[in-house]
């Protein structure tokens, strides 16, 4: 495992871990928290990005947190992430992970060692289902489309995702497509590890359609880069109302990519509740259901053990589907 040594960052960390929890409430009693870091484990742009920056907006537009700060922390799939809070822990209570259903995958396939219970559970927040996009000036205009490309080129209708070989988009791609007939793994999916990339691989030809998150795909589309030809909502998602469901066009598959947060190990019971309390105040306010909105995300909110045993249920779930698909 790769050792990250106790320099600037960690005492940046370790000053907003003093001042996060000075005043526990303003006069107006509606402040929590005077500050949180939010350590992000992959690039500006991304989900997991989103979801901490969006987060961070709505507690801090709402006044129930003072300040909200943001590091980007790619490397090894997240793990680089976890690792640095694992090991710097002590210094690290002010600061709070984002992370999502790839640290039950990835911990799965040993991408990194370690897995969500190494790290203090905080709360799950939101759900962002998948969707399957192409290029605008794309041919394909529906999953049938897709199909009958796949059909007639399976080699050459390859599939792109911004995750790794067995990684979420993957497996989203590989149940969309098992769930229409088809086999799974003659599927050809070709990773990236940048949004930028996998948009040039799609206008390019190189992929055929892209496997995605859909608040990122609803950003795409709305920027006229992409049509979105299939959602893994059981309903059309108002954020983007004219986007079909995998299901109205006859494909029996749904699946939602939970999004949550979680805090150092060792992190102190009065500072996670104070946490868990920040997050929950959140859902009660306007600023959180337009940034809720905005991005198409889910209410799913677990907190504590109830986030233990929704992982936990999820760990069994992808674990079972991905031995059937071959990805274990």
């Amino acid at each position: 495992m790769t050792t990250f040594s106790l320099g600037r960052r960690a005492l940046m960390a370790a000053a907003v871990a003093a001042m996060a929890f000075v005043a526990p409430a303003s006069a107006d009693g509606h402040k929590v928290l005077d500050s949180i870091h939010f350590l992000i484990p992959g690039g500006a742009g991304g989900g997991w990005d989103g979801t901490a920056r969006g987060t961070g907006e709505a507690l801090t537009k709402a006044g129930i947190v003072g300040t909200a700060s943001y590091e980007n922390m790619s490397g090894g799939g997240g793990g680089k992430a976890i690792g640095y809070l694992i090991e710097n822990a002590e210094s690290s209570h002010g600061t709070l992970m984002v992370n999502s259903t790839p640290i039950v995958i990835r911990s799965l396939t040993g991408v990194f060692p370690h897995n969500f219970r190494d790290l203090t559970l905080v709360a799950g927040t939101i759900g962002d289902y998948a969707a399957i996009v192409v290029g605008k000036d794309s041919p394909i205009n529906s999953m049938a489309d897709l199909l009958a490309a796949f059909d007639a080129d399976p080699r050459g209708t390859a599939i792109g995702g911004g995750s790794v070989p067995g990684g979420m988009d993957h497996l989203v791609a590989a149940m969309v497509m098992e769930a229409a007939g088809k086999d799974a793994l003659a599927v050809k999916y070709i990773p990236y590890d940048a949004g930028g990339k996998a948009m040039a691989a799609l206008l390019s030809g190189e992929i055929a359609a892209l496997s995605t998150g859909f608040s990122e795909a609803v950003d795409l589309a709305n920027a006229g880069e992409v049509k979105i030809i299939g959602v893994t909502s059981a309903d059309r998602v108002p954020a983007a109302p004219d986007a079909m469901t995998m299901k109205e066009q006859g494909i029996d598959t749904t699946f939602v990519n939970w999004r949550g947060f979680f805090g150092a190990p060792g992190l102190p019971a009065d500072k996670l509740a104070v946490y868990q309390d920040a997050i929950a105040k959140m859902y009660d306010t306007p600023e959180w259901e337009d940034v809720r909105a905005r991005n198409g995300w889910v209410n799913i909110h677990n907190s504590g053990d109830d986030f233990r045993t929704f992982l936990e249920d999820q760990e069994k779930v992808i674990g079972d589907l991905m031995k059937k698909l071959g990805f274990l």
